[in-house]
């Protein structure tokens, strides 16, 4: 166990929110922590991150890390109630399927809680405009060297440090070194985001009549299934409505490193046709009067065997690619770095490696079995064929069917791993 150790160093790839929970646990930690990260700067209002719901424990993981009482109350909104409705786009009626009052999750704009997090940082931790290009664990595994690139200038650079932690994303370019062969799974489907900004007009027809035909947006996530497609949306701080329209379609090809596809205004256009056939007017509206909607194409993938290996260790979407449906991805993200932080806290540098086996032991059966609930979730909602049952059909679904339906069913999702029981405890 730790006794006077020396400090560990941890390099970081990848500076999204699950690089930036990282470097705050291992901070907390008694780590040195380096984050790289390709892009030239911090992001800010950037639409691609879209909305996010937060888990309490999540919720508490963060507020132990900000040094403000209750900021992160102050810059998200409550989602105390998990509603699903069904849509008859034909006769443009809807009615309630189940309904949680208990949810107890919170509404984040996502680069509002990286900045959040990252500004809570000391400002020498990220290294923007660093991009990873490879990595080289040393003989007698005490050691990993992480070689980027500084894009602003081109030189190469070394960083030597004693674990490398991958918290580059679904696409990782550090997981794939272990897992070469690795394809993600393409989900079926894919979906139209965007976000809509009412603050100059919030008395708008289009917002009194969403707000009448959704009358506890502001607290509710509310899910509306139609045939074979549904969507999501739920309000925002600062006067913004976040929604997402999952669409069964072939595999698109993408181009370059992203699940985001570059959309054209005949495309927008032919979405904006056919949310007039599915969905309520009052939804269509909002969608309708949103700038610039983005098109992600959806994957996760199957449950690796392992997420650590001698001096490397996967973290967030790297080690669980997962499908939205559960909003378990920058939940499991948030868990990873809080678990990595207190292993590492626990067995100190001089035993890493049973430090990073604590984490995968701790982790690895969670997330697996949160990422296929989160398929089937999505596949439920979607219409899809299921393994061992009918497509769910929202017009003729009985009333059990329909409690399927909420996010409380998520496995392990309000148990606290038992390394983090005690710093959840004290808090409260």
């Amino acid at each position: 166990m730790k006794g006077a150790t020396r400090k560990g160093k941890a390099v970081v790839v990848g500076g999204s929110i699950a690089g930036i929970s990282c470097a705050h646990a291992l901070i907390a930690a008694g780590w040195e922590v380096v984050v790289l990260e390709k892009t030239c700067s911090p992001p800010t209002g950037c639409a691609t991150g879209a909305g996010l719901g937060l888990d309490p424990l999540a919720q508490d993981i963060i507020q132990s890390w900000l040094k403000q009482a209750q900021i992160l109350e102050r810059t998200t909104l409550p989602l105390s109630i998990d509603q699903n409705e069904a849509t008859d786009g034909d006769k443009k009626i809807n009615w309630i399927l189940s309904r949680d009052e208990n949810f107890n999750f919170r509404a984040a704009y996502w680069s509002d809680l990286h900045s959040l997090l990252y500004k809570a940082l000391p400002p020498e931790i990220v290294r923007w405009g660093h991009m990873f290009l490879s990595f080289c664990v040393s003989h007698d595994k005490t050691c990993v060297t992480v070689r980027s690139k500084i894009l602003q200038t081109g030189d190469k650079i070394d960083v030597v440090g004693d674990l490398l932690i991958g918290a580059d994303g679904c696409l990782s370019s550090i997981r794939q070194s272990f897992y070469p062969d690795l394809k993600l799974r393409y989900s079926g489907y894919c979906a139209w985001r965007g976000v809509l900004n009412f603050s100059d007009n919030e008395n708008s027809e289009t917002i009194l009549g969403l707000k009448k035909a959704f009358p506890d947006l502001g607290k509710c996530l509310y899910f509306d299934l139609g045939s074979g497609t549904h969507t999501v949306f739920y309000e925002l701080l600062n006067k913004r409505i976040n929604w997402i329209w999952y669409v069964n379609q072939p595999e698109p090809q993408l181009k370059g490193n992203s699940v985001t596809m570059k959309v054209s205004d005949d495309m927008i256009e032919k979405m904006h046709e056919e949310a007039e056939k599915v969905w309520l007017p009052e939804l269509v509206k909002v969608i309708r009067e949103t700038k610039q909607p983005f098109l992600n194409v959806i994957y996760d993938s199957e449950p690796l065997e392992q997420i650590v290996w001698d001096n490397v260790v996967l973290v967030g979407d790297a080690a669980h690619p997962t499908t939205p449906h559960g909003l378990r991805s920058t939940n499991m993200s948030i868990l990873d770095g809080a678990v990595l932080g207190k292993c590492l806290e626990k067995w100190g540098v001089e035993n890493l490696n049973s430090a990073l086996q604590e984490y995968q032991s701790t982790r690895l059966p969670v997330s697996s079995k949160q990422v296929l609930f989160s398929r089937r979730l999505g596949r439920t909602k979607q219409g899809l064929v299921l393994s061992d049952r009918e497509p769910f059909d929202p017009i003729k679904a009985s009333p059990e069917d329909c409690q399927e339906l909420q996010q409380k069913n998520m496995p392990y999702l309000y148990e606290v791993p038992f390394i983090l029981s005690d710093a959840i405890q004290s808090k409260d």
